[in-house]
Formats: C-alpha cells, structure tokens, sequence
C-alpha cells in the first residue's frame, strides 16, 4: 500500500476518534422564590450548530439532542418554578429551539442562543429570545475545551430565559389565582 494511503487512513482515523461528545450539567444557583403553581410541558426543538467562518456546524463536536434535551429539563426541574416539568402533556408548554454558534480569534468563543414560546393548550402566550456567550481556550484539544464553555453559555442562557419567564408569573397563573384587576 503506498505511503500516501496509509497517511490518509491514519489521519482519518484519528480525526474520527476525536470527536468531542458533549453532555452538559447547567445547575441553577438555587430554587426560585417566585415559584409559578402550574405544570410544564418541555419540548426541545433541533440543535442548530454554526462553526467557525458561519459554517454549517462545528467540526469535531456531537451534541446529540437527547442530551440537549435532558439538560433543559433537568435544569428547569432543579429551579423549581413550576409544579412539575416533563416532556408529558401539561398545563402549560414551553418550545424552545437552541443555537450554538462557535467563533475562532485569539481563542473560541460559543455563543448559545434560547427561542422560547410559551403556551397553554394551542395559544401562544409570550416569546422569549436570550443569548450569552462564555470564552474557551485557543485549542479545542480535550473534550473539555468544548464542554465547559458550552456548559457556562447555557447555564447563563438559562438562568436568563427563567428570569424572564419569573418575572411574567402573572401571565402563567391559574384563572382562581391570578391577582385581581
């Protein structure tokens, strides 16, 4: 087999081997104090993924949405502003499509972006748009280089869509319990 051939599978091999599967744990700093007594339907919608120079997705990176998916809930559990969260029907259901956007200067910057609707039965209530950013390193070498400033983009990406969905309880309270007009 000549030499060319054989660098070709072996680079092949190794660039294959190298991708970065990334699971993320955000965690809110604590339960809300402005709790909302209703039940919540999570629907995630496709993992958008932009690389470097606005190319369609990132190389080296998985993200698989199942994993995507569970952090949001998870999250959202954790922050306990509802009653309960599940992807089963609900009171209320909250869409939500990501983007991941990666940027290449001196070092990596990610920069994830939230689209929320919130509704009950098929009304659509509210929209919310957030987006942060978090710095990575100037090699994407390890798996952590990707998954640590991915994990620090949604966490404040979150903690934002869920201040913002707070601060509207009213408009997410039940009929006997909204305050009067």
């Amino acid at each position: 087999m000549p030499m060319r051939i054989r660098l070709l599978i072996l680079l092949l091999i190794i660039l294959t081997g190298c991708t970065h599967r990334i699971q993320v744990n955000p965690r809110p700093a604590g339960p809300t104090s402005t709790p909302i007594p209703r039940s919540l339907q999570i629907t995630v919608g496709p993992l958008s993924m932009e690389g470097a120079d606005h190319m369609p997705g990132i190389a080296l990176l998985e993200w698989p949405h199942h994993d995507l998916s569970q952090a949001l809930i998870r999250y959202i559990q954790q922050r306990d502003t509802f009653s309960s969260v599940s992807t089963n029907t609900a009171d209320l259901t909250l869409r939500i499509t990501t983007k991941l956007a990666l940027t290449s200067r001196d070092r990596y910057h990610y920069r994830i972006r939230l689209q929320a609707e919130m509704s009950e039965t098929a009304q659509l209530i509210k929209t919310y748009l957030v987006e942060h950013a978090a710095a990575g390193s100037s090699v994407r070498w390890v798996t952590a280089s990707d998954r640590d400033p991915i994990e620090a983009a949604l966490q404040l990406a979150l903690d934002d869509l869920l201040a913002q969905i707070e601060k509207d309880r009213p408009l997410y309270v039940s009929g006997k319990e909204r305050p009067a007009q």
